[in-house]
């Protein structure tokens, strides 16, 4: 028997839990982020290849595609024609190398070893490898599920009555539900929001979940940053990580380096949620993703420079532990 679902204390965000399993386990509906704020429009992905790319192209982000790497490990089970233990744990360990494979920046292959050890123990015990496998997930989903909501708690505790936050990209849900609390605490919030070019992450998902939840949100571009601070419209930055290292430096959506040097120049606290690893030592060892600079040079399908221009899109950038007031984690282990 599954545990009865957690549920939050305020109204869920579609984004903080973007991908859901249906029929059966045999089809993952994993929410397009990348039409968002027009529609709410879910991707109906049935194999592993399409679990892939749905990754690569960005139709999720970062804890979406964390979601999207467990559930597909089920996806593979509950397709598998065949019930032999080492079949499965190979189909297991196929799926892992897929997926460790789709960005690089990020750190699945933690996670799915995690999963493939699962399979290895039920395999050597010659148990129900997809019994054993799902079980486990599903216990893991719903321990980080809840976790999850104990940071959004977490957050609202650090937002005090008038403060002014600016967020740089999109916190996955956690940042929107946590001002929706406040709200009902009260508490008087302001939130800016970059655009976050050049997905525009910040206008598009940003925006449109915090107003959703009733908080007041203005945009801004990206390069009004320091305009912002020096004019003292902002008293605490709160970003997300895409990922983190032993020493406490993190990687996240490119543009957050300059943000915490500007905040540490104002004197402006600065939190990031993260999820602790102790698999890599320093920020320098973070591989950082260059995505193609089509990404960069069109936008909506119409290239936006003339000539042969080249573009270079480094999809993170690294902030040295230094620069964060606090760090709010939770272990996703």
């Amino acid at each position: 028997m599954r545990k009865a679902r957690i549920k939050p204390a305020v109204k869920e965000s579609p984004l903080f839990w973007p991908v859901k399993l249906a029929e059966n386990g045999r089809c993952l509906r994993v929410l397009d982020e990348s039409l968002i704020p027009r529609k709410l429009r879910y991707i109906e992905v049935r194999s592993l290849p399409e679990a892939v790319r749905v990754i690569k192209q960005m139709k999720t982000r970062a804890f979406g595609q964390f979601l999207v790497v467990l559930n597909t490990f089920l996806l593979v089970l509950a397709n598998a024609k065949t019930r032999s233990p080492q079949a499965l744990l190979s189909k297991i360990r196929t799926a892992a190398g897929r997926l460790n494979h789709s960005r690089p920046t990020f750190p699945f292959a933690e996670v799915t070893a995690i999963v493939v050890a699962w399979a290895q123990a039920a395999a050597a015990q010659k148990a129900d490898v997809a019994a054993s496998v799902s079980k486990n997930i599903d216990g893991y989903l719903q321990g980080i599920r809840g976790r999850r909501l104990q940071r959004v708690q977490k957050i609202a505790e650090v937002l005090r009555d008038g403060d002014s936050v600016l967020t740089h990209c999109n916190v996955s849900g956690e940042l929107a539900m946590a001002a929706a609390i406040c709200r009902q605490q009260g508490k008087d919030l302001h939130f800016f929001a970059t655009e976050t070019r050049p997905y525009m992450q910040g206008a598009k998902l940003t925006c449109w979940e915090l107003q959703r939840m009733g908080a007041q949100v203005t945009l801004i571009a990206d390069n009004a940053v320091g305009s912002l601070m020096a004019d003292g419209l902002v008293n605490k930055v709160v970003v997300g990580s895409d990922r983190s290292c032993a020493n406490g430096d993190f990687a996240n959506k490119i543009g957050t380096y300059q943000i915490a040097v500007l905040a540490e120049e104002f004197g402006i606290p600065f939190y990031v949620l993260t999820q602790p690893s102790h698999k890599i030592k320093t920020g320098d060892d973070i591989p950082i993703e260059i995505r193609k600079a089509k990404e960069l040079l069109v936008f909506s399908g119409k290239k936006i420079v003339s000539g042969p221009v080249g573009g270079f899109y480094p999809g993170f950038d690294v902030v040295p532990h230094r620069l964060i007031t606090e760090a709010i984690a939770i272990d996703v282990r």
